[in-house]
């Protein structure tokens, strides 16, 4: 089972990231002024990366393969990790979409 993992950056801003079972990183939020809202967007995550329509597919100028996870409103909760393929990429949607409803919440902040 996969888990969030709450944390504060340099700049006291919290962030999550959920992890594969692995511990591998499959998605990393922006940061967010209060834990509250941190935590509603883990609760986004889970509810939104159920709905395949959410997952923005992208391209970086170096041509990699990321994905956006976006929110009912269209913003952004989550990007991934730069892939070095597509198929790489489909399957880190496909963990996300297992791994962040049942993931459990670990708060290092």
């Amino acid at each position: 089972m996969g888990k969030f993992e709450i944390k504060k950056d340099k700049s006291e801003q919290y962030r999550f990231n959920l992890k594969a079972n692995n511990g591998q990183i499959i998605l990393s939020s922006e940061a967010y002024k209060a834990k509250a809202s941190c935590e509603n967007g883990i609760e986004s995550v889970r509810t939104n990366s159920q709905d395949d329509d959410k997952f923005e597919r992208l391209t970086a100028k170096d041509d990699s393969p990321y994905f956006n996870l976006k929110a009912t409103n269209g913003q952004v909760i989550g990007t991934s990790e730069m892939y070095s393929s597509t198929s790489a990429m489909e399957n880190g949607i496909a963990s996300v979409k297992t791994n962040a409803p049942e993931a459990t919440i670990e708060d290092n902040s």
